[in-house]
């Protein structure tokens, strides 16, 4: 194909959303479209003309279609060079026609690996290979030609090619930024997929590559002068990722409403029984399950309605009109729950700040287990989830006094609680509601007086539940004091004794776990 006044385009793609559309507009500007295979043959349908691939190579396309872009004359296209001699006269010598435009995007891998049931064999079929060869030939030559990976980005590349005849140099740099970060997020998701399948037998292997993608900008992080955006993982699977939760109604999220709100979804979505949990600093204030979601908000608000106050409401059950009217009067933050009934979306969505989230029904029960990440300054700290569940068979009575089977209950509901609570943590608990929480304090005394004092009357005949062992008796002999009938903790103290024999001297009866939950 002889080069005359026409600028070339070259257009490979997988996803045609807004294409025709796009190479029409192309067309008008006077520009010479190659194509091929799928592409060229959708194009040819909406009614543009385009130049088969083919037509310039003179090879028709080879194994499936695995090869068709493939060639020096398409890739010199790309990379020829107008400002230099040597370029210049390889253009003439091979009959280059170099290309002004190159819109590709990629096989889908990503969504290919992210179904349910997929196999291997179509997870390496769709690897692209012709397409990021092309897409980081003409973002590594943006200087001569601009290179469009996304199809948000017809609009611009229409509107400056109408009103200056081309691309300016500082958009084609965008662009050649973002075609490179197509390019490596896409071969991130390919690295990640066959270290799944060939590193099991290796947890944590020698790199970790962690892509995110921006979900939104917030207006600040923690505190004011702090800048934030919120991010979801590329490739994370399984049900329960707050980054799926979906904004109903009101107010945009802030950084401390999404953390808040995570810690509350975990918790309350941790127990089997209709839960909820109001959640202040990611602690929490109020916990109860009970028959029904509307019973277990009037517990858990009641716990510590004070505190209750400009909180985060989680529920593991679906918000009813009852639940909702109980609700309205009580000022907070966000409320996220699986699901809401019209009448109770229609009830809430009264209180305009009231920021409403929607988790999804198959999302109860199924708490994320994604790698768990911690940033330290200059690294990271990966760890699995702490999903561990406490099953009967795991516990042992060490007192004389054996628990109730109500107090069993109350002592693996506290449990559970103590869980999500930061340490040092002590949960008091009665008839399925926490009733005092003491958290985040230097010493476990202190944690334990602190949820003694929340509890307030409530606590005689309560249980209590430690994150973490006792180094001392101290802790039993405050629960003896206060009339607690029974204890959970670890175990695991070189003086485990010393609290063992205060709990038979109180009358008290004491589990141990066998495993503790210390939550930074």
């Amino acid at each position: 194909m002889k080069r005359k006044s026409a600028k070339f385009a070259l257009i490979s793609v997988y996803d045609k959303a807004g294409l025709s559309q796009f190479a029409k507009g192309l067309k008008k500007l006077g520009f010479e479209i190659i194509s091929s295979g799928g592409t060229a043959k959708f194009l040819r349908k909406n009614g543009v003309r385009v130049t088969e691939v083919a037509k310039l190579t003179k090879y028709p396309h080879m194994l499936g279609g695995r090869v068709k872009t493939l060639h020096p004359l398409i890739h010199g296209g790309i990379l020829a060079d107008r400002t230099d001699k040597e370029h210049l006269r390889d253009i003439k010598k091979f009959k280059l026609n170099p290309f002004d435009l190159v819109v590709c995007n990629l096989y889908p891998f990503e969504e290919v690996t992210a179904k349910k049931s997929f196999t291997h064999a179509e997870a390496i079929e769709n690897i692209d290979i012709g397409g990021p060869s092309m897409v980081r030939g003409a973002a590594k030559n943006h200087k001569n030609v601009a290179v469009v990976v996304d199809p948000d980005d017809y609009k611009l590349v229409l509107e400056e090619l109408k009103e200056k005849g081309e691309i300016a140099l500082a958009t084609r740099e965008q662009l050649a930024l973002k075609a490179f970060k197509h390019t490596a997020q896409y071969d991130t998701l390919i690295v990640r997929y066959l270290a799944s399948r060939l590193e099991k037998a290796e947890a944590f292997p020698s790199e970790v590559t962690i892509m995110l993608e921006k979900i939104q900008d917030l207006r600040y992080g923690e505190n004011p002068h702090q800048k934030a955006a919120f991010y979801k993982e590329r490739g994370a699977k399984g049900e329960g990722r707050i980054t799926e939760a979906r904004q109903l109604h009101g107010k945009e999220l802030s950084f401390n409403n999404i953390v808040d709100m995570d810690a509350a979804w975990m918790l309350a979505n941790y127990f089997a029984d209709p839960t909820v949990a109001i959640i202040k600093h990611t602690n929490p204030c109020g916990v109860a399950k009970a028959a029904n979601v509307h019973e277990a908000y009037k517990k858990a608000y009641a716990a510590d309605p004070v505190s209750a106050y400009g909180g985060i409401i989680a529920a593991n059950r679906r918000i009813d009109e009852e639940t909702a009217r109980e609700l309205k009067p009580l000022f907070v933050e966000v409320i996220i729950a699986p699901g809401y009934t019209p009448k109770a979306l229609s009830i809430l969505k009264e209180k305009a700040n009231l920021r409403i989230m929607e988790m999804g029904e198959t999302a109860i029960g199924k708490p994320y287990k994604g790698m768990d990440y911690k940033r330290v300054s200059g690294g990271m700290l990966l760890q699995d989830p702490d999903l561990a569940q406490l099953g009967i068979n795991e516990i042992r009575v060490v007192t004389r006094k054996q628990p109730t089977l109500a107090e069993m209950e109350d002592l693996f509901f506290a449990w559970g609680v103590a869980k999500h609570v930061k340490s040092n943590a002590i949960v008091l608990a009665k008839n399925g509601l926490a009733i005092g929480v003491g958290a985040g304090q230097m010493s476990r005394i202190e944690s334990a007086g602190l949820a003694v004092q929340r509890a307030g009357g409530k606590v005689k005949g309560a249980v209590l539940a430690s994150d973490a062992f006792f180094p001392f008796p101290d802790v039993v002999e405050l629960a003896g004091k206060q009339g607690i009938s029974a204890i959970i903790q670890p175990g695991g103290s070189k003086h485990d004794q010393d609290s063992i024999d205060k709990a038979d001297e109180l009358g008290l009866a004491m589990i141990f776990t066998g495993r503790r939950h210390f939550k930074h």
